[in-house]
């Protein structure tokens, strides 16, 4: 950990790595399960794509609004108040495993974790000094979700698979508890200098700049990427009739390949430019999509999640790093809320859209649809070579 940077101690960037993962396992863990539940009781590809979307709805709403709080009142007030959400979230399912409730407990989970993650990145943002140390720091961080992605759906399909739905609810309700017992001893940062110019509600004049709308727009379509995955695989998979662990290992393994990347990733961020490295993960990402729908054998589809796990896991951290480059320094916290709001307002969209339109003319075609809208927006990525930063 040490690798990170002279402004974020190594201690301390383990405490919010270990909180990140276990926080954002519980969303991980309900987003393999609660599907899972609603298709095991006759729910249609349409009503799954509608409890998805719910995850990421609250963290459209809270984006900005998190992004100030998290402004006046730093690290942990933001995070203790997202792990109580959580909790509450997990339990709530755990109490009673029924569609709508899974509903309730879809936002309450969504915008924990997502409160939660702005507050962090925030954190980090500010403790590193210069643009090399950001790369580290982002990159490190940026193995959290990563993880969480493994270790929250594999835990919730093995105990889905042994013990049934609502052990795999309260655990995933305990782990909020764990996340805030490593936040809790994390040294606050001073508030920065010219905060008061963060506030106003003036966090749409950021759209002005041309590479900040490039930048978020390349940011869509690779999280479009990230949760079409995460919706399609398992609806894919229980169409073959593969059981809970089987698809929760499938998508354990696109995380921990994301994981796996983010480790080297300060390597060889320090010999790339992120421009390139965005680039490439969108072309293979749009090959690895094309290919996806005729891989059936359960381990054909592992190989492809963990491919595709590679490419998309080396993209957060370079778009933190530019984020925090083309933005002036004063309005990090909303520049970082203003990109939840755009993935997340995504997040809402596509499990509905790619849930009906599953419904209609099949999975194989989403994932086709997916190459080519990835395949297309190499074009923009192409244009963040531009060397202009506004620091």
């Amino acid at each position: 950990m040490t690798a990170a940077d002279e402004g974020i101690g190594g201690r301390e960037l383990a405490r919010l790595i270990t909180g990140h993962v276990f926080l954002h396992a519980t969303m991980a863990g309900m987003r393999m399960a609660s599907p899972l539940l609603a298709l095991r009781e006759g729910y249609s590809e349409a009503a799954v794509g509608v409890l998805l979307s719910l995850y990421a709805l609250t963290q459209v709403f809270l984006a900005l609004p998190a992004g100030r709080y998290a402004d006046r009142h730093g690290l942990k007030r933001p995070v203790g108040w997202s792990c109580l959400a959580a909790a509450l979230g997990g339990g709530l399912a755990f109490a009673w495993p029924i569609f709508p409730v899974l509903c309730v407990s879809a936002l309450l989970t969504g915008g924990a974790t997502g409160s939660a993650v702005i507050a962090m990145q925030r954190h980090v943002g500010r403790a590193a000094h210069t643009p090399a140390q950001r790369k580290q720091a982002f990159s490190w961080l940026a193995i959290g979700p990563a993880f969480s992605n493994f270790m929250g759906p594999f835990a919730a399909g093995l105990l889905i698979d042994h013990s049934g739905y609502r052990a795999a609810f309260l655990m995933i309700a305990l782990l909020p508890v764990v996340t805030w017992a490593f936040v809790r001893h994390a040294t606050e940062l001073p508030p920065p200098e010219g905060a008061h110019a963060a506030r106003g509600g003036r966090a749409w004049d950021l759209w002005r700049e041309p590479m900040f709308r490039r930048l978020m727009l390349v940011n869509w379509f690779l999280s479009s990427a990230w949760d079409v995955h995460t919706f399609v695989v398992p609806v894919l998979g229980h169409e073959r009739g593969l059981s809970a662990s089987v698809i929760g290992t499938i998508l354990g393994g696109f995380a921990m390949a994301a994981a796996v990347v983010r480790v080297f990733l300060p390597v060889l961020a320090a010999r790339v430019h992120e421009w390139a490295l965005i680039v490439t993960a969108m072309v293979a990402a749009a090959l690895i999509y094309a290919v996806y729908p005729f891989m059936h054998a359960a381990l054909a589809m592992g190989i492809c999640s963990a491919l595709l796990g590679l490419a998309l896991g080396m993209v957060q951290p370079m778009v933190m790093s530019l984020l925090h480059q083309v933005t002036p320094g004063h309005r990090h916290g909303e520049a970082v809320g203003m990109r939840f709001l755009v993935i997340n307002a995504s997040s809402v969209a596509m499990p509905l859209l790619f849930g009906a339109a599953g419904s209609v003319v099949g999975v194989a075609a989403v994932f086709w649809t997916v190459a080519v809208t990835v395949g297309a927006g190499t074009r923009v990525a192409f244009a963040l070579r531009d060397d202009r930063r506004t620091g």
